[in-house]
């Protein structure tokens, strides 16, 4: 996540516990929901002309999603008002008007020296801060949704008035096997790429600094730049055995907040819970953990389906570059999509974004119910013990399975546009080429084919052949030119006389058409100008006036 910069300008927040505080009257202002979903919403969209654009083009656009496409749900809103509240909240007591802040330095200072992380100059330097555990399954959408939030903040922000730069917040990543000393590493590394620093260097490559100094010294240093909000992801690869037990952990973030007086959030999957569980069960709470558990989406019951469920996929359904898309979102499809994902966000995208994909390389050019369960079987086979025990609603199996993410999917992405790309784009010529059925039909349609419409002439063929069985190439070939110069005339000439009676079918049912039924395309298009772009879409319109001008 690169750091943004701003020079402070001061807003009234109109809320009587902020008002005169410069780090907090910097922020941006409070938002209602409805502007904070808008905030959060993702812009990502197609245009029709990039659906006539070539495979592999299509197959990198495809791609895209994966990492571009946002869709803020209830959950979302409620963790931006969450961050918001907590940023705030901690800045109350450290105001650099009223000697607050001054006072945390000073305490800093006195640690630092000592290497006490008990020691206080001032007592009456309190901490407002506030911590919370986020706690769901790998692919949940987690991080991710925070990164979101917080990028609707500038990371750092100037004060000409104090000459001061705070640092409105700071995600660390815990990395595998991981010790509370590497987290501190991580946190110098990780303010140095903000601030453009060398406290890691100067700090944390010490060896004679112990895990209290490291403490004490970023105490100091997040006071120093007025830390709104401390993030540590990926807290379950915390090493109980390499951090001195949970009792140590426990003690190191209730440290972190009531000491360094910041806001800390920690988030990480159901393993870490055995980390907080004596705190997450204590009634007095002592590291002050709330904690949102962040549950996949619900599919809700089919006679009160989930409406979060229905606007996500049905948003992500718009992002398709297939040629033979279905514009319309089925219940099957959508009913099927969830008993494969089942609401996990990074399976749904991914399995969407693979199946498109899939579709290409097959060039079939359209997501079915048996694509979706195939690309489910080939490509997703890692997650299906972790998706078994979801569909099971056992905590016990969930939490064995909380970590499992797809491996390799960025590889297979790769080989899939590469199998994509050494496909030949196929011509109006090959396709024309493909739909006639005998060798005859093939020979009359290339003596026509740098005259006439590709697609007009392929139907012409075809039923020239059809009413006239026993006449050879030479006898049709003035006869097919005739019906393409005489359009008009051509629907009575071209009438077979033992043409099969057409088959009545239920306007409910044309949604179960092939997609280039006319009775399909009318049924997903309401407005009449929608219907006519399709049409046109799909060439399936007659240019006269190129045809006139072709045969004359």
């Amino acid at each position: 996540m690169s750091a943004s910069k701003i020079r402070a300008i001061y807003r009234d927040t109109g809320v009587s516990a902020y008002m005169g505080n410069p780090f907090i009257e910097a922020l941006p202002p409070l938002q209602e929901s409805v502007d904070s979903a808008t905030a959060l919403r993702s812009s990502m969209t197609f245009h029709p002309e990039d659906l006539q654009k070539t495979r592999i083009v299509r197959a990198h656009n495809i791609c895209r999603i994966a990492n571009e496409f946002f869709q803020p749900l209830g959950a979302h809103m409620l963790l931006s008002e969450r961050v918001s509240l907590m940023i705030r909240g901690g800045y109350v007591g450290r105001n650099p008007k009223t000697g607050d802040l001054q006072r945390h330095l000073q305490n800093g200072y006195e640690r630092v020296q000592t290497g006490d992380l008990s020691t206080f100059r001032f007592e009456e330097a309190k901490s407002t801060a506030q911590s919370m555990l986020l706690i769901g399954c790998s692919g949940s959408g987690k991080t991710t949704s925070l990164e979101r939030t917080l990028q609707t903040y500038p990371q750092v922000i100037y004060h000409p008035e104090f000459n001061f730069e705070q640092v409105v917040y700071l995600k660390v990543d815990c990395s595998h096997n991981g010790s509370l000393k590497e987290i501190c590493l991580n946190f110098f590394r990780a303010l140095d790429r903000a601030l453009g620093t060398n406290y890691e260097k100067t700090y944390g490559l010490k060896r004679r600094n112990g895990i209290e100094t490291l403490l004490a010294l970023m105490a100091q240093t997040a006071n120093a730049h007025a830390l709104g909000l401390l993030v540590i992801d990926e807290i379950q690869h915390l090493s109980r055995s390499r951090s001195g037990g949970s009792e140590e952990m426990l003690n190191f973030f209730v440290t972190m907040v009531n000491t360094i007086g910041v806001p800390v959030m920690l988030i990480g999957t159901p393993k870490a819970r055995d980390i907080f569980e004596a705190d997450l069960r204590s009634a007095r709470r002592g590291a002050g953990l709330g904690a949102i558990f962040w549950e996949p989406m619900l599919q809700g019951h089919p006679d009160k389906p989930s409406q979060e469920w229905i606007a996500f996929t049905n948003n992500l359904w718009k992002l398709q570059l297939l040629q033979n898309r279905d514009v319309l979102l089925t219940d099957e499809i959508r009913a099927v999509w969830y008993e494969l994902s089942q609401g996990v966000m990074d399976i749904v995208v991914k399995l969407f974004v693979l199946s498109q994909l899939r579709a290409l390389a097959l060039n079939k050019e359209r997501i079915t119910v048996g694509l979706l369960r195939q690309v489910y079987e080939d490509e997703l086979k890692p997650v299906h013990p972790m998706l078994a025990a979801l569909r099971s609603g056992i905590p016990e199996r969930i939490a064995q399975y909380s970590d499992l993410m797809v491996p390799d999917m960025d590889r297979r992405l790769i080989q899939l546009q590469q199998d994509i790309s050494l496909m030949k784009e196929k011509t109006a010529e090959d396709i024309a080429l493909q739909q006639l059925a005998t060798e005859d039909e093939r020979r009359l349609y290339l003596l026509l084919k740098d005259v006439y419409d590709s697609t007009l002439l392929v139907a012409t063929v075809r039923k020239a052949f059809t009413a006239n069985p026993n006449m050879t190439i030479n006898q049709l070939l003035p006869v097919v030119t005739q019906w393409l110069s005489m359009p008009v005339i051509e629907e009575v000439t071209m009438q077979n006389s033992d043409k099969e009676k057409s088959r009545a079918i239920k306007t409910e049912a044309w949604e179960q058409l092939p997609f280039d039924d006319l009775r399909y395309i009318n049924s997903q298009h309401k407005n009449p100008s929608d219907m006519y772009a399709e049409l046109k879409l799909k060439g399936m319109l007659l240019d006269l006036k190129s045809v006139l001008a072709r045969a004359s």
